[in-house]
């Protein structure tokens, strides 16, 4: 039986074996794993701390696929085709979907999180209009649409214009997504701040991002952001941290009429000072949830163009055997991983 990997229960992993599916129906596609990208959502499901998760389930929702058989009436896609999936399953006839928001459609599924997911040997099912084709890029650089498709989209939500300044707090894989659409943005000043000075280093080195500001507890951290802005601190922040006490605090660093933007999840309490700040500035608060379907076409544009490197983001590498005994270390920060990526099927 091909072998697959389940979250049995918090901390809990089990290799397991799950059957072969056969013949896709209408608008479906058989597809096969080739690499699986491990990302923040995938370790919080796997230490018990993400919300909407329930044991036992098959994650991978970051993964870069082959086409094994398409079912009646798809055409975009045919057999042998590698592709990137768009996990996010709405209902198209809802209201949100409807306006163009399946990315926050009330009863969205996330493969992989509300589902099963692709962390398996065996052949799968999934919607076809979900598979977005890239045949000049590697499984690698497919399982890494997505997460960049996040970090795209929260640019999106912010909106910025040439002139303009934009703070990411956070340079995980998610800020580091945002980061590599925002250095492409003509005219657009850039500044990245995070708690460890490497991170800000990688920044530097591999995305050409100079204005980095390391966090300290003193609060210094403000000085250093008033300084590259001229004292006008930024128009977009992009928090990107997950930490309700960032998210509490990110205010403080975008200037009159700033735009925030929340793309990090947290289940804890976000509060903020209305008056002094987020009123007397007249700042707006955005939310940034998953990425639209055109978001994945146009990474793979720029992906395919040159524009994006992702093999600078790899830095670790495990085989999906080794799963259940390698997982684990990618909880401790100290590693230094900016995405790990599961092989679970040789080109």
């Amino acid at each position: 039986m091909p072998f697959a990997i389940e979250f049995t229960d918090v901390k809990t992993i089990t290799a397991i074996d799950l059957p072969d599916h056969h013949t896709p129906g209408p608008g479906e596609a058989l597809v096969k794993t080739h690499r699986m990208g491990i990302c923040g959502t995938d370790l919080s499901c796997y230490l018990g701390k993400f919300p909407f998760f329930d044991y036992p389930r098959t994650p991978g929702h970051e993964v870069g696929l082959e086409v094994i058989e398409v079912g009646e009436g798809v055409s975009h896609i045919k057999a042998g085709d590698r592709c990137s999936l768009e996990p996010y399953v709405n209902d198209p006839d809802s209201p949100t979907s409807l306006k163009g928001h399946s990315n926050c459609c009330p009863g969205v599924q996330v493969i992989g999180v509300h589902g099963p997911g692709g962390l398996r040997k065996s052949s799968w099912i999934v919607p076809a209009h979900k598979l977005h084709p890239g045949n000049n890029l590697s499984y690698d650089e497919l399982a890494l649409v997505e997460t960049l498709a996040i970090g795209y989209h929260a640019v999106q939500r912010g909106n910025p214009k040439p002139g303009e300044t934009v703070l990411v707090i956070g340079a995980g894989p998610i800020g580091l997504a945002c980061l590599e659409f925002l250095k492409l943005m003509e005219g657009v000043n850039v500044i990245v701040m995070d708690m460890v000075q490497s991170r800000l280093d990688f920044c530097a080195d591999n995305l050409g991002i100079k204005n980095g500001v390391q966090f300290n507890t003193d609060g210094s951290h403000l000085g250093k952001i008033e300084k590259l802005t001229c004292g006008n601190l930024a128009d977009v922040v992009i928090d990107a941290t997950g930490s309700n006490k960032s998210m509490s605090t990110c205010f403080e660093f975008g200037g009159f009429t700033a735009r925030i933007v929340y793309v990090g999840i947290t289940t804890l309490e976000v509060s903020f000072p209305h008056a002094p700040v987020f009123h007397r500035r007249e700042q707006t608060l955005l939310a940034s949830r998953n990425a639209l379907p055109a978001d994945f076409g146009e990474i793979i544009k720029i992906i395919e163009a040159g524009d994006i490197d992702t093999n600078l983001w790899i830095t670790h590498r495990i085989a999906i055997e080794d799963v259940p005994t390698e997982f684990d270390q990618f909880t401790d920060p100290s590693i230094g991983a900016i995405k790990a990526i599961i092989h679970v099927h040789d080109e």
